[in-house]
This record gives structure tokens, C-alpha cells and sequence, in this order.
């Protein structure tokens, strides 16, 4: 396996190193290692300035749905635009751009979301979606709900709100106190549940224990549940069949609204324009972000339904009390819906439905691999959860999980030119993660599986040895 290449550019990691405060990286990762400063991209290649080749099987995070080879057309779309008009609010005026677009995302949406509320992130588009979840109870004469109930283990961002409703304490606890009123339920992660229980029976128990958790808690003081359709973090994790449904059934019974964080879900990865309709989940508020614009620039938003917005502009207020600079940005918008036109023309939701079985088959082919307990996803978003003990369906203590992520199995992705994500979750277990941009075919999802399937052959002998 190569070493890293270290970037011959002295002047870039000079500066790199001195001025530029990485995003959730461990200083280790480059105080006194080479940074790798990425130069361009092609297709679902990235190369650094060395010329040394990555295949990006996480999307950048998670948002290049149409690749990296589509920058002239969206940027000769934004160079248009930037010469009419580079800047407009929607503070009471509006703008070609952000119509258009908001007049697609209520066609694209579920069945009843037709109204659309920009931001520039998807951690953005959480908080702004707390702040409408409660002015609608506010104007529903209904203030006292303000209690939020999210999943264990799940992520939603990382401002206040956002980072309130994060499932994962460590996230959480060097920041508190943070928005009160916040509970946590447990996700869909079926592998390592009692053996024998069905899956009705799975999601009989995860149903009954967010209805119970309502009456506790009174269900005039809850206002809302949030989701993502398909659970990222805790690695691709699917709802059991009967729970969207039965989702739906506990908030119109207890009128709490659902909010589906389609953050990751949404523009394509799941095979649908948002995952709600993969799993038949029936949401009152979707977040969107990243893949709207494919990450060719910041945009996120809101879309909800008539009957809360209608409410808020129908009280006290009249308005919803919340706004953002940049949200609807024009050239936001411009980029978007060329991205969105070329996903159609392209028939990028077509690649994902058409490849699925065999990138998920594929990967099916690695639990014959001893390392390799659960495979997990849909669509283009899947994770291995890796195990020393296939029986009891876990990372045996007498391995260090970290340590193997961290001085084995990352760095060896890294190292072959592979970009995806390896951590160790909640429980202390490795877990792989792969979320390709949608364009990837299928030629090379069987050669990427094959590469990681080598990494993981050498990796774990070299643990257990």
C-alpha cells in the first residue's frame, strides 16, 4: 500500500497549517502530518496538488449528487446570473431565481409541502425549522409545546437548536446547557437486537416507546418529532417496515408535527427526490441542503405544508419571525436549479435505482469477511458495522476499536486513494461508511467494494495477529 504523498506546495501547507481552523479534525491529523490540499475534481474523482488520484465515495460530505465534472454549465448559469442581479433578499421582495426554485422543491415534495424557506446550510435549516414548529403552536393558542423528541445517536447539526436535538451526548455535553425541552427515543438500528424478535415486533417497540414517552411527558407540552428517513450517523440506519406509517399516526393523534431532516436523505440519495417518499413517511416540515446544489455552493432550506404555514401567517404575528441574509441568495437558487436540470437530463435518480442492488449485493459479498457483521443502507448510502465476534454480534474489548480506525483502517483508505468514512460509533464499534456521488456506475461500484474489501482483509489480520 503507498504512503501518503506529502503536497510539494511548501507555501500551502505553511498557511494552511497556520491560518486554517479545520472542521471537526483532530490536530494531530495535521499539526505534524502533510496536508492533503485537493486541486480538482472529475467525475467522482478528486486530485491533489501532487496529481495523486481519490475516489470520493462519500460525496464530499455527503452532497456532490452530480459529481465534480458539471462546473462550467452551473458556473456559466451563476456567471449569468451574477451579471443581472448577484444579490437580492427575500425580505419582502423577491426574486426570479428563488421563485422558480420554490415553485420546483413544492412540486418535487411530498404531497402537501408548498411552502419554501431558504437558508445556506443544513444546520440552518434545523434551527429555522424549530423556531416554525413552535410559532405554530404559538399562533394555535398552544405555547406550553415546546418539547422536541429526536433519536439517539442522531445528528442534525451544530448550532444551538440544531445541536440540541444531536443524539449523541459527547456532541452535546461541551456546549450545554443548550434549548431545553429536548428527548431522545431509540433509533432503527436493528443489528445486535434480541435474536428472534420480528421486525413488527421491532417496530412495535420503537413505536410504543415514543407514544409512552409523549403521555410522560404530557402530550399538550410536545411539538414535534424529528427524523431523518434514512438515520446517518450510527451508520445507515433504515426504518423497519410499519414505522413511518405509525409515525404518523402518533403525532396526528397527540398533534405533534413531524419534521423529516432530509439534510442527507434529500436530492436523489435514497433513489427519490427525497427519502420521505422512499419509506412512505408523511412529514409536516422537510430540512433539505447539501445536495440541492450538489455543493456547488451553500443552500439549504424548509419546505412545509399549507396548514403551518397558513397558521403562522394567520396569527398574531402574521409573519414568520425568522430571516437569514443569505437565504435565497439568487446565485444560490441559479445553481440549484441547474443542478436539478442536470440531474434530470442525466437521469442521475435513474443511476441510484438502476445500481442499487448491485452496489448493496456488492457489498452483501463482504460478510463472508470475518470483520464484517452488518451491511446497511439504501440507495447510494451504506455502512459496514465491523465485529471480532460474529455470534455476539460485537467489537471485542481486548482490540481497541479507536485505535484500530485510527492507526490501521483510515489511514489505509486513505492511503489507496479512497475517500469514505471510518469511525467508531456510540457503542465503541467500527463502523465504514460510503455515500458516493450518484453518478457513480456500476463498473465502479464493483471495483471500489473490491478495493475495500482488500483494505479490510489486510487490516484486520494485522489487528488480530
Amino acid at each position: 500500500m503507498n504512503a501518503v504523498d506529502v503536497n510539494l506546495d511548501a507555501d500551502l501547507q505553511a498557511l494552511g497549517k497556520r491560518h486554517l481552523l479545520m472542521h471537526f479534525t483532530h490536530a494531530d491529523a495535521y499539526r505534524d502530518h502533510a496536508l492533503t490540499v485537493f486541486d480538482r475534481g472529475e467525475g467522482c474523482w478528486l486530485v491533489d496538488r501532487n496529481g495523486k488520484r481519490y475516489f470520493d465515495g462519500l460525496a464530499g460530505l455527503y452532497c456532490v449528487q452530480v459529481g465534480y465534472s458539471h462546473g462550467a454549465e452551473i458556473g456559466d448559469a451563476i456567471r449569468e446570473q451574477m451579471v443581472r442581479l448577484p444579490f437580492a433578499t427575500n425580505w419582502g421582495v423577491g426574486h426570479e431565481p428563488a421563485i422558480r426554485l420554490a415553485h420546483k422543491l413544492a412540486a418535487l415534495a411530498p404531497e402537501g409541502l408548498n411552502r419554501v424557506f431558504f437558508t445556506s446550510s443544513g444546520s440552518e435549516s434545523n434551527e429555522s425549522a424549530i423556531k416554525l414548529v413552535r410559532q405554530y403552536h404559538q399562533s394555535r393558542g398552544e405555547p406550553q409545546r415546546r418539547k422536541f423528541i429526536a433519536r439517539r445517536v442522531a445528528y442534525h447539526g451544530t448550532s444551538f437548536g440544531a445541536l440540541a436535538l444531536n443524539g449523541m451526548t459527547n456532541f452535546r455535553k461541551h456546549f450545554e446547557p443548550l434549548m431545553s425541552g429536548v428527548r431522545h427515543v431509540g433509533n432503527t438500528k436493528r443489528y445486535g437486537r434480541p435474536a428472534g424478535e420480528t421486525e413488527a415486533q421491532f417496530t412495535r417497540h420503537l413505536l410504543d416507546e415514543i407514544e409512552s414517552l409523549i403521555v410522560q411527558e404530557g402530550p399538550d407540552t410536545v411539538a414535534a418529532i424529528v427524523v431523518e428517513p434514512l438515520q446517518n450517523a450510527g451508520g445507515s440506519l433504515t426504518p423497519p417496515a410499519g414505522y413511518a406509517a405509525g409515525l404518523r399516526d402518533i403525532c396526528d393523534r397527540h398533534g405533534v408535527l413531524l419534521v423529516a431532516d432530509e439534510v442527507i436523505c434529500g436530492f436523489g440519495r435514497l433513489g427519490e427526490y427525497f427519502g420521505s417518499a422512499r419509506y412512505g413517511l408523511k412529514p409536516d416540515i422537510i430540512t433539505f441542503a447539501k445536495g440541492i446544489a450538489s455543493g456547488y455552493v451553500p443552500l439549504g432550506g424548509v419546505i412545509a405544508s399549507d396548514a403551518v404555514v397558513d397558521t403562522v401567517l394567520d396569527g398574531p404575528q402574521q409573519m414568520f419571525l425568522h430571516g437569514a441574509t443569505y437565504g435565497g441568495h439568487p446565485v444560490a437558487c441559479t445553481a440549484a436549479l441547474a443542478n436539478l436540470a442536470i440531474m434530470e437530463r442525466e437521469g442521475v435518480l435513474e443511476n441510484v435505482r438502476s445500481n442499487e442492488a448491485v452496489f448493496r449485493q456488492t457489498l452483501d459479498g463482504l460478510l463472508e469477511l470475518p470483520c464484517v457483521g452488518d451491511v446497511r443502507g439504501d440507495g447510494y448510502h451504506y455502512s459496514l458495522e465491523l465485529v471480532t465476534d460474529k455470534a455476539a454480534r460485537r467489537w471485542a474489548a481486548g482490540i481497541s476499536a479507536q485505535a484500530f480506525v485510527s492507526t490501521l483502517l483510515a489511514p489505509a483508505i486513505f492511503d489507496a486513494g479512497l475517500l469514505c468514512r471510518a469511525g467508531v460509533d456510540h457503542e465503541g464499534t467500527p463502523i465504514v461508511q460510503f455515500s458516493p456521488p450518484l453518478v457513480m456506475s456500476r463498473d465502479e461500484i464493483v471495483w471500489f467494494v473490491a478495493q475495500i474489501r482488500d483494505i479490510l482483509v489486510d487490516t484486520y489480520a494485522r489487528a488480530t495477529r
